[in-house]
């Protein structure tokens, strides 16, 4: 099992940045990529970025590659999300995910059902 734990959250103004924090515990040896994704209320939960966890890779969505930055340390067991230019649209409740399973495509990345360990979220507003 793998517990995530979101912190960072908050609210913001458009143009501002923030830097999202997930801790990752318990089976973090088998970890192959932890993930950010995004819902708003009434809608799916959709991908932000990922990274892998032992070799440089990263994924992002189209609509935040520029302007956030995931990150980890691995000795900390800590991924992060930095978040800038900010806009009213990225307002959401951020997740952090995890999975140990071996993924071959981009596309397996970005897939909510590709994750089998998630965090509580953390609330993310930006105003206009």
């Amino acid at each position: 099992q793998v517990q995530l734990v979101e912190s960072g959250g908050g609210l913001v103004q458009a143009g501002g940045s923030l830097r999202l924090t997930c801790v990752v515990s318990g089976r973090t040896f088998n970890t192959y990529v932890v993930g950010w994704f995004r819902r708003v209320p009434g809608k799916e939960r959709e991908f932000v970025s990922a990274i892998r966890w032992t070799v440089s890779r990263t994924y992002y969505a189209d609509s935040v590659k520029g302007r956030f930055t995931i990150s980890r340390d691995n000795n900390k067991n800590t991924v992060y999300l930095q978040m800038n230019s900010l806009k009213p649209e990225d307002s959401a409740v951020y997740y952090c995910a995890a999975d140990d399973r071996a993924k071959f495509l981009t596309d397996q990345y970005m897939d909510v059902t590709e994750y089998d360990y998630w965090g509580q979220g953390t609330q993310v507003t930006v105003s206009s």
